[in-house]
């Protein structure tokens, strides 16, 4: 498996940083979304409205 942050190979068996290579990618990961640079591309709908809509 490859590391979403910087591409390199990572082992998922006994990483603490799973699914990333190391602390540091992680930490960067965080930071991303604490500084909204990563944004949810479409609202979050409740799931009881979807399972509605379907049963019309």
């Amino acid at each position: 498996m490859k590391c979403p942050m910087c591409g390199k190979p990572t082992e998922w068996k006994d990483n603490p940083d799973r699914p990333f290579c190391s602390e540091r990618c992680r930490i960067i990961d965080l930071g991303n979304w604490a500084s909204e640079e990563y944004q949810v591309s479409v609202p979050l709908t409740d799931i009881e409205e979807t399972v509605e809509n379907h049963q019309e």
